[in-house]
């Protein structure tokens, strides 16, 4: 079965992406690779931050914790 294209928590996280970027990727993801190049991208400048954190939140799944 195929995930919703969007719900609820996405619109926030993607609102959030806009003023914080790396906040919505460590909620999205956890602490990992992609919070580190995410805020690597955020210092370098704010648009990459943007444009990851944005990807990260479209293209991938939560976390299920057993």
């Amino acid at each position: 079965m195929a995930n919703a294209p969007s719900s609820t928590s996405n619109v926030l996280l993607y609102f959030l992406a806009v003023f914080v970027p790396p906040a919505s990727v460590f909620l999205k993801r956890g602490c990992g690779a992609d919070i580190l190049i995410n805020i690597c991208l955020w210092v370098l400048g704010w648009i990459p931050g943007v444009i990851h954190a944005w990807w990260i939140v479209g293209k991938a799944e939560r976390r299920v914790a057993y």
